[in-house]
């Protein structure tokens, strides 16, 4: 049994959003993580699936009792450029009923052709799979919405990419695929029947406290929008660099989806772009925000029907919706870094307390988790200081803000190790922890560093080889796998 007990309520919706999807069975299934924790939350055995039965279902070579297969519709604008998609090679095995009474989607990513595949082979490989796995499972740690990773098999089957690579499966696990993609779907469809089922699914899955809301469409956009102001804040606190946010990988649940190119900025830098196809920087490091609100309004432009009747209503709805992520954006991105630095308190100056500091980290390179890291521990004074009169003169200010509240210094301090990560997945550890797997077999590596995110808050770890920067400040580039 395993303990799994799906249900199937994305079926009720029209036909229009997915299709029926078989997996196909692969050569050899091994499995190579699994994620025991995770499985505890969902009610599975792991001892059931941490031998062959597990591997043979998270191959998609048998399927889990009560599983009814299929592949999502969805639309997206990639890079800007609006197209029709679908899951090309992730199948939806059900939705599993947790022992809380929770509802998450259990995914196969890789599991072989859909009708979305267009010319793609429906297959992943090993090395994307992996980097999924460890940063999704970060992202958790970190507190950060997100997707999670339930495991990962290798199929004994190659996948043709550049080269020749291990294939590998991966099993998600989310609150629901459901994207601005989705909804922009049944929009090309022209079909506002559909739209408006796919609005009422996603408010009772997701956003059940708008069940009385006068103006329900509405009602939902502007909780989308709060969610994404304060997701998109919450990766610009921790540095994290998605690297494709097109409107197919923004969820409408507010967590963070698809793991291809993304990375963690070491040397502080706005325009840092990691990701190998991204030649404009469309996805930098410092255009996160705006390019979220760009998403929503394409959201917006789908939903225009279900907002009023009479457009140039919903066109004026919609856009005062939209007018406001900036400041909420700003708003969650303020509070987050007043955490950073152990305040408590709101000052009109506290936006130019932080914009200075990350101006001075600029001119420095200084790593970003690092500096807030050794802030935290008061170690930045006396490295700083001595060197950099500037600097010395902030932290007065600092401390000077940091006098005129009421909590003490050590309840200062206690915040900022809440909210400054002591490790992140490092990038070198992460093409490590890769490198090793995908080329002598050995997820050693990998599971060590897991076994350091985990906790990344734990200051009381000194653990430098995790907690340094890529030696020599080499470049970096992240491919998307597909």
């Amino acid at each position: 049994m395993a303990g799994w007990r799906l249900k199937h309520t994305y079926t009720e919706l029209p036909q229009l959003f997915y299709s029926d999807a078989a997996p196909t069975a692969v050569r050899e299934a091994r499995l190579v993580a699994f994620n025991r924790p995770l499985a505890a939350m969902l009610g599975l055995d792991s001892e059931a699936l941490e031998g062959p039965e597990g591997a043979a279902i998270f191959a998609g070579n048998v399927l889990p009792q009560g599983a009814r297969p299929i592949a999502q519709a969805y639309a997206g604008h990639q890079f800007g450029h609006f197209t029709g998609l679908g899951d090309g090679r992730a199948i939806l095995l059900g939705e599993q009923i947790t022992p809380s009474g929770g509802r998450m989607d259990i995914q196969l990513k890789g599991a072989g052709q859909t009708r979305f595949s267009r010319r793609g082979d429906g297959r992943a490989a090993l090395g994307p799979m992996l980097r999924e796995y460890i940063i999704s499972e970060a992202m958790h740690a970190l507190g950060i919405p997100t997707t999670r990773s339930l495991a990962v098999v290798t199929t004994g089957e190659p996948v043709y990419r550049e080269t020749v690579l291990d294939g590998a499966v991966l099993t998600r696990v989310a609150a629901s695929h459901i994207r601005v993609g989705t909804m922009q779907w049944a929009a090309a469809h022209d079909d506002q029947e559909a739209m408006r089922a796919l609005a009422d699914y996603t408010r009772a899955r997701h956003y059940p406290e708008l069940a009385d809301a006068p103006q329900p469409h509405l009602a939902l956009f502007d909780a989308i929008l709060e969610r994404q102001a304060r997701l998109i804040a919450r990766w610009q606190c921790v540095g994290f660099i998605h690297g494709v946010i097109n409107t197919d990988n923004m969820a409408l649940s507010g967590e963070t989806i698809d793991y291809g190119p993304c990375a963690f900025m070491d040397t502080y830098d706005p325009a840092t772009v990691f990701s190998s196809i991204d030649h404009g920087g469309r996805y930098a490091y410092g255009n996160q925000p705006p390019i979220a609100q760009w998403n929503l309004a394409r959201l917006a432009e789908a939903m225009l029907p279900l907002f009023d009747p009479d457009m140039d209503r919903a066109e004026e709805r919609a856009t005062a919706a939209l007018d406001r992520f900036p400041e909420l954006f700003e708003q969650h991105w303020l509070n987050g870094m007043r955490s950073k630095l152990g305040l408590f308190t709101h000052e009109p100056d506290d936006k130019a307390l932080v914009d200075d500091l990350l101006a001075w980290m600029q001119r420095r390179s200084a790593d970003f988790t690092n500096t807030f890291r050794t802030l935290t521990i008061g170690r930045l004074a006396e490295d700083a200081t001595n060197a950099d009169p500037e600097f010395e003169g902030w932290l007065r200010q600092l401390e000077a803000r940091r006098g005129r509240q009421p909590q003490s210094r050590a309840e200062a301090e206690d915040l900022m190790r809440r909210h400054n990560p002591a490790f992140i997945s490092r990038n070198h550890r992460v093409e490590e922890a890769l490198q090793a797997a995908t080329t002598a077999g050995d997820f050693s590596v990998m599971e060590r560093l897991l076994d350091v995110l985990a906790t990344p808050y734990d200051h009381g770890r000194d653990l430098p080889m995790f907690s340094t920067s890529v030696p020599g400040g080499q470049p970096y580039r992240t491919f998307c796998g597909t």
